[in-house]
């Protein structure tokens, strides 16, 4: 089989299960883990380089309300690479290339590829994900086992944060302007043991205000903007603390790594939100993925 991956947290999913070797296309994005960096690059970003956040914001904004498309497919290279399965989403237009350019472009070239579109919403929906992306390519057992493995770490974090007091908490998944978290993230923080402020699990993230999060009193808040890793989420979280109560707690977390893609790593992402929301509970902190902001 011969698969190309239009989504970073599939192609992270595919290599999990033990499918990587059939991996022959991804994104600019699919980072992770080292072996994907080494397939053909199919599809490319059309944000110009060296924009802030702001002006990211502004741009996408702009390009969505006009109907643009924020990804470049190249169909040459898929029409070389000849798959036999392209995984793509239906999820986000801002992520990744959406699901109709991606038919729209088989037609155009005549592949009969097969497309498994993936649309998770919550936790258990990418840890359905799993499962189902390791049976559509022969690799069942291997997708089971490792669910299997999340389920478990999971109960251990349950464990652990159990009987303990909830701290108030936000996760920022943008911070310039600030948007409240959703999807799979506001379930990540009730999971870790924290009582979530702003945004619905299961629903888009939203475009929210820092006197509405100022409102909120949190007693914790988490900078994780989509498409940046520590270094680059520490230095925009750094740039928005005067904005935030000075009680506070302000953290800084890989939101490439664990808290932006549906794959496996969101779970790394729980327990490291449980480190910070509950330092006694016995979960050690993780220096890769959160680093505290000092007041």
């Amino acid at each position: 089989m011969r698969i190309v991956s239009l989504l970073p947290s599939a192609t992270e999913i595919l290599f999990a299960v033990g499918a990587g070797d059939h991996v022959v296309g991804v994104t600019f994005e699919c980072d992770y883990p080292a072996g994907a960096r080494r397939r053909r690059i199919v599809s490319t970003s059309m944000l110009p380089e060296g924009l802030t956040p702001q002006q990211i914001d502004q741009h996408v904004s702009e390009r969505m309300a006009a109907g643009e498309d924020l990804y470049h497919l190249d169909e040459g290279a898929l029409r070389d690479l000849d798959a036999d399965l392209v995984v793509t989403q239906d999820l986000c237009a801002v992520c990744a290339v959406d699901v109709s350019v991606v038919d729209d472009a088989l037609a155009y070239l005549g592949c009969r590829a097969d497309v498994l579109t993936l649309d998770p919403q919550t936790l258990d929906d990418v840890l359905a994900t799993i499962t189902e992306v390791g049976e559509r390519v022969g690799k069942p057992a291997p997708a089971h086992q490792l669910v299997d493995s999340l389920h478990s770490r999971l109960k251990t974090v349950a464990q652990a944060v159990e009987g303990r007091e909830r701290p108030r908490a936000i996760v920022l998944e943008w911070t310039d302007p600030p948007f409240a978290p959703g999807h799979w993230v506001p379930e990540m923080v009730t999971r870790a043991g924290g009582e979530n402020v702003l945004g619905q699990a299961g629903k888009r993230s939203e475009r929210t205000t820092w006197a509405a999060v100022r409102d909120e009193r949190p007693a914790v808040v988490v900078g994780a903007p989509c498409g940046y890793d520590l270094a680059g989420s520490a230095k925009l979280t750094e740039a928005i603390k005067h904005e935030l109560p000075g009680t506070a707690e302000l953290w800084a977390v890989d939101a490439n790594a664990s808290f932006a893609r549906p794959g496996p790593r969101l779970v790394d992402g729980i327990e490291a939100l449980a480190a910070i929301l509950h330092p006694g509970a016995g979960i050690p902190e993780n220096p890769h993925l959160a680093q505290r902001i000092s007041a």
